[in-house]
């Protein structure tokens, strides 16, 4: 079982339109409502993958309990923390173009009590767990160091911890030695400080965050591809897209394709990249499951080519 925490979901409302005018009144061609939150996606594709899953999320107010009514529907478990304040509610824009504006809400404020609560909920659901994944940016009431005295409650506990955030709660969480953290470019940038232009720049970035204290490091490369960092090696892993159709969630589908596959060595990271890749050709944040994946399309090889200069370059 794989337990998921997203400490701050959301009720996601997409609208599809035929263009963005500002002032005036737009009519939707389309809509769909789904829960989000990038751990509630890891759920969403762990159990597209016929895998178990409980999602650990606050939820409150109306939006809350529309949240866990669509996880419910998928067949997810959920293990809510009732809290005070509202869930927040994301619009997102999607112009006949292609092109997305999205608008997210900050969330509501957890009180110190919740705080507990939810730490608490964490600990009581990660019993039976593999691994813990913890997702996403940090609600407000919660200091960046939230995350690092999760990692250290989950090791106490025995339990295996992958970290995807960025900013000053990532860089926090290194202490406490989380087994897995997952940057995307931008972030893994951001950590260490300076630019990357080649995936050679990516992989000493890694390997800075792996001296900093993560155990591994498993980074997208955006459609470079992707690494892994860990004590026993260096990988790089690619894989052929026909076309792209939506990059909402893959990251989150990789994850979630790691973690399945064990979450360690090339075998897990060339699930990741699978998994990645089918989710980059399934429209909105459909996540793949078994047949949407094409494993004979992915490479993975320890020979990484660190000259290769990335399609886009973190400045």
């Amino acid at each position: 079982m794989i337990l998921t925490v997203t400490p701050n979901p959301s009720l996601d409302r997409t609208y599809e339109i035929p263009s963005l005018d500002r002032g005036e009144v737009i009519r939707a061609t389309g809509e769909r409502m789904d829960p989000g939150g990038k751990g509630v996606n890891v759920s969403r594709a762990v159990t597209a993958a016929g895998r178990r899953t409980v999602a650990v999320l606050p939820l409150g107010g109306a939006p809350g309990s529309l949240v866990a009514d669509l996880l419910h529907a998928q067949g997810i478990e959920v293990a809510p923390v009732p809290v005070a304040g509202a869930t927040r509610s994301n619009i997102a824009l999607a112009e006949a173009d292609g092109v997305l504006t999205k608008i997210n809400a900050p969330g509501p404020e957890l009180t110190a009590a919740e705080e507990e609560l939810l730490l608490e909920t964490v600990r009581t659901q990660s019993r039976d767990a593999s691994w813990i994944a913890c997702c996403g940016s940090l609600p407000r009431g919660l200091v960046p160091s939230w995350y690092a005295a999760l990692v250290a409650r989950a090791h106490a506990a025995g339990t295996r911890i992958a970290l995807d955030t960025s900013g000053p709660a990532l860089l926090a969480a290194l202490r406490e030695r989380p087994d897995v953290v997952k940057p995307n470019a931008e972030e893994l940038s951001e950590a260490v400080g300076r630019p990357l232009a080649t995936i050679g720049d990516a992989v000493k970035a890694a390997e800075d965050l792996r001296e900093r204290g993560a155990g591994a490091v498993l980074a997208s490369l955006g459609a470079d591809g992707q690494l892994l960092v860990e004590a026993s090696g260096v990988w790089f892993g690619s894989a052929r897209v026909d076309a792209v159709r939506s990059n909402v969630g893959a990251g989150d589908s990789s994850l979630a394709g790691f973690l399945i596959a064990g979450g360690s060595g090339p075998d897990a990271l060339a699930s990741a990249v699978a998994h990645g890749a089918a989710a980059v050709q399934l429209p909105g944040s459909v996540m793949p499951g078994p047949a949407d994946l094409d494993p004979d399309a992915v490479t993975v090889t320890s020979s990484v080519p660190v000259d290769r200069v990335l399609t886009e370059p973190v400045s």
